[in-house]
């Protein structure tokens, strides 16, 4: 590992300050003047773009307040539009009137803030997803005056519309609220607990409690009393929405310049088919609190312990949703390999061990109150075969064999359990390696979202509702909306192909190999994602959020930050991937991304460009 010299000019926060605006002539780029630029400037061809360069800047309290001002405060001029640098996005506004006009008024509507037509997309989509699940929870005649629950005709496969709400609330016992983790149930002579982990299970409980009471208040006071399951199911669909719109206002908070494309997660057809098929939007909103609580982090050599306060909310975040899901914990690997990059490990030290601190006290009480219950999510999981879209599923379907099967008369797939944690494991190794040896330090979002594409391709289990997790990540990591657009209409065909093969009524079902397919072609375009964000780290100068002229936008205290540490690396070139030099990460700081202007990395011209695809 290679101590690098610090510079000495970038380790103030005010030593990065938000871009200068200078005129560059952009070669061949298609998009309009800027709204608000002048006249000379349309008719000359220039437009205003970010200039790397740092001005000086006041210090002490007035900079704290003037960085905290930069990085929530943008004018219009400051913003990307996407109908300007994304090709997808000008085609599509054809149907809304066509791209935004060179002499639109940008800025001046007080209601209509970015921020809040993202929510209000989002809350369009996800009445589209309530409305996608309400067929499996119609209601018919029991024949007695009463009604049932309509599963006939095979609904939840034929529609689509299964998720394990409906039928996890009366076989997990909340029907008749039953306390999780201490009540237990018989299936296939076993004895089964609830197999979710503690914030998960416990807000199941608490939802069907609030249900309850909600049907004897509308019996009370005369309202429609709801099947309970109908009740409970959109009581989750309200809370879950609120959870990801928490979600969708910190991702666009960190988008800063390009905010406009946390429409990507607002207007995602993933959002559609999954948004209440599991309670994954728990955790998705937690996951985005946490980074937001990193990003609003500053560094003040001066006060170092100033950042401390936020990577302590990060970690009790991160802390909460690794209690409700597995994968948040998966956010302080990126960090930690960051924060040695850097040398700036005290704030990752308070959100690693707040997390701890919070997790434990969640699940300590629980564990040792009801041990079995408590164990029974890491007993399933162990237990559990290769899920459907996992691709030793899909290797097993195609090639017939069945070497990740259980062996004979054990319950659990050994091998295969350690096969998918031995690939995460090299995955996160090379990661980590990539990020310390890459020439430019990445992007918190940018090694987040491998991590998390890399945990989704091994493991062994892909619910296909997992995928939500990379709806915010790929907005801040990987914001070119033809591909992410590609990668999500895939994931709607598994679902749907996936629901026709459960079709099991007269064997009217489909073969499992039209699924398998589209299954490959999802893993075969997230893959190519995976690929576009490792060759924006490899070469900076194609990074959209970094020619719009931030450094990081969640990088918190690594926003600007100049290495301190990085490893030899491979730089490979040309169309055969020849080893063309043998070279540590050089040491930049936020005053630019490129330190020699003669080398053939460089561009043209800093600042926002056209989207190349």
């Amino acid at each position: 590992m290679t101590d690098l010299p610090a510079d000495p000019g970038s380790e103030r926060p005010e030593a990065r300050q938000g871009p200068v605006f200078a005129e560059h002539e952009v070669a061949g780029s298609a998009r309009p003047p800027s709204p608000s630029g002048s006249r000379s400037e349309q008719r000359s061809g220039t437009v205003a773009v970010a200039d790397p360069v740092a001005e000086p800047a006041p210090h002490g309290r007035r900079a704290r307040r003037a960085a905290v001002g930069r990085a929530d405060s943008l004018g219009p001029r400051d913003r990307v539009v996407p109908t300007w640098t994304d090709p997808t996005v000008r085609r599509a506004s054809d149907l809304v009137g066509g791209p935004l006009g060179r002499h639109a008024l940008v800025g001046r509507a007080p209601i209509l803030t970015p921020l809040r037509v993202c929510l209000a997309m989002a809350i369009v989509v996800l009445i589209c997803g309530w409305l996608y699940k309400a067929a499996c929870i119609q209601q018919t005649s029991d024949g007695n005056g009463g009604v049932v629950l309509d599963q006939g005709g095979q609904r939840p496969w034929i529609t689509g519309c299964y998720n394990d709400v409906v039928p996890l609330y009366g076989s997990h016992k909340l029907d008749t609220l039953s306390k999780p983790y201490a009540t237990s149930w018989d299936e296939d002579g076993q004895a089964r607990y609830m197999e979710y982990p503690v914030v998960t299970g416990y807000w199941m409980w608490g939802v069907a409690e609030v249900s309850h009471w909600y049907g004897q208040l509308a019996a009370q006071i005369g309202l429609p009393v709801p099947l309970n399951v109908a009740g409970y199911f959109t009581i989750n669909a309200v809370l879950l929405a609120l959870l990801y719109l928490l979600a969708v206002a910190c991702t666009a908070r960190m988008a800063r310049r390009r905010i406009w494309d946390t429409a990507i997660m607002c207007l995602s057809p993933l959002l559609v088919v999954h948004a209440f098929t599991n309670w994954d939007l728990l955790a998705i909103g937690l996951t985005a609190a946490a980074m937001w609580a990193w990003s609003r982090g500053r560094w003040d050599p001066d006060r170092p312990n100033a950042a401390v306060g936020w990577a302590v909310a990060c970690g009790v975040l991160v802390g909460v949703g690794t209690a409700a899901k597995l994968y948040p914990v998966l956010l302080l690997g990126p960090l930690l390999v960051l924060c040695v990059r850097t040398g700036r490990l005290r704030p990752w030290f308070a959100a690693a061990g707040s997390a701890a601190v919070v997790w434990l006290v969640i699940n300590v009480p629980v564990a040792l109150a009801y041990p079995s219950g408590w164990y029974e999510f890491i007993r399933l999981n162990s237990e559990r075969p290769a899920e459907y879209d996992s691709w030793y599923f899909l290797f097993s379907t195609f090639s017939g064999s069945r070497v990740f099967d259980a062996a004979p008369g054990a319950t659990s797939p050994t091998f295969l359990n350690w096969f998918s944690l031995l690939l995460f494991g090299i995955a996160c190794v090379a990661i980590g390696w990539f990020a310390l040896a890459a020439r430019r330090r990445p992007r918190v979002a940018q090694l987040f979202f491998l991590v998390v594409a890399a945990f989704l391709l091994t493991n062994k289990v892909w619910s296909p509702q997992y995928s939500l997790w990379l709806l915010p990540l790929v907005v801040l990591a990987l914001p070119r909306w033809r591909p992410v657009l590609a990668w999500q209409f895939a994931e709607w065909a598994v679902w749907i192909l996936l629901m026709l093969t459960f079709d099991t009524d007269a064997g009217k079902n489909l073969p499992i190999y039209p699924f398998a397919g589209a299954a490959v072609i999802r893993d075969v375009l997230l893959l190519a994602l995976v690929i576009r964000v490792v060759r924006e780290i490899r070469r900076p100068d194609r990074d959209l959020v970094r020619l719009a002229g931030d450094d990081d936008p969640t990088g918190g205290v690594l926003d600007g930050a100049p290495d301190r540490r990085t490893v030899p690396g491979l730089v490979l070139a040309g169309p055969l991937g020849r080893v063309r030099a043998l070279r540590g990460a050089r040491g930049r700081s936020a005053a630019g991304d490129w330190d020699d202007p003669g080398d053939p990395d460089v561009p043209a011209a800093v600042g926002p460009t056209p989207a190349r695809g």
